[in-house]
């Protein structure tokens, strides 16, 4: 485990460009399709990153995030 806090800076080269092709992926896409990729993305992603504290720390991140909108 690396014990690293969760990078909360810019760190994307091309952030725009990105987007896109997370759009563009999900494009043709039923409503519960894009869920269910968002999903297995997200899983995916967090098997990379392996460190249970930076997971925390996005997962209350997010569900914070999520609360106050």
């Amino acid at each position: 485990m690396n014990n690293k806090a969760l990078n909360r800076e810019p760190n994307i080269p091309d952030p725009d460009g990105f987007y896109e092709e997370l759009i563009n992926a999900q494009r043709d896409l039923s409503d519960e399709q894009a869920d269910i990729f968002l999903s297995k993305l997200a899983l995916i992603l967090a098997n990379h990153v392996g460190d249970r504290a930076v997971l925390r720390e996005a997962l209350g991140l997010a569900r914070n995030n999520t609360l106050s909108t």
